[in-house]
């Protein structure tokens, strides 16, 4: 008999503590908006940021986290060379600060494509060709006929001619060519006299 009271009085304190027990409330039944929120509280703490930083730090992740080069470029130019994309370019560049600052960030590297392209002998016969076009030539003989051409030139000899360092050239030239100009006559001189 007291197995009997034991094996009630088990079950009885079984149920006891069960039905006690605080309701948990499982993970399938914990919606996303809480999930979510939940989550997102955790990463504004000051343990969940050093938790990703050390996540980030992780060579690790790092290597799973670096996309492939090819991919990355092949992406850009989709979206680049999309409707969108050049939507989205022409709205940018209406912004004339925009665009300046991206002038600017781009100018050693169009300075240095530029360079490189003088160099090359196709873009050199491409740029002589444009040149020697009979339309490019006349454009350019009402460029040098102009008022505001000659202007510019007058200003920029002007201020060439006043720089330091162009003086010193210039007086350099002059003595050297007043110097071959004295040693010809003087040989000539000897050479009418014999």
């Amino acid at each position: 008999m007291s197995k009997g009271i034991l094996r009630i009085m088990s079950c009885f304190l079984l149920l006891s503590l069960t039905a006690c027990a605080p309701k948990t409330q499982s993970s399938s039944n914990m919606d996303y908006d809480e999930t979510k929120k939940m989550v997102v509280d955790i990463l504004k703490t000051d343990d969940g940021k050093k938790a990703i930083q050390q996540l980030l730090n992780d060579e690790a992740m790092n290597e799973a986290l670096v996309m492939d080069e090819q991919t990355v470029k092949k992406t850009i130019e989709k979206t680049l060379t999309s409707d969108k994309g050049k939507e989205f370019w022409k709205k940018v560049f209406e912004d004339s600060k925009f665009a300046e600052t991206f002038a600017k960030s781009m100018q050693q590297q169009h300075e240095k494509m530029l360079k490189q392209l003088m160099k090359d002998p196709d873009y050199q016969q491409l740029m002589m060709d444009i040149l020697k076009d009979p339309e490019m030539e006349k454009k350019y003989g009402e460029l040098v006929k102009s008022k505001e051409f000659r202007k510019h030139l007058e200003k920029v000899i002007t201020e060439t001619l006043s720089s330091p360092l162009y003086k010193k050239k210039f007086e350099d030239e002059l003595k050297k060519a007043a110097t071959e100009s004295s040693s010809d006559s003087g040989s000539q001189d000897q050479g009418s006299s014999s």
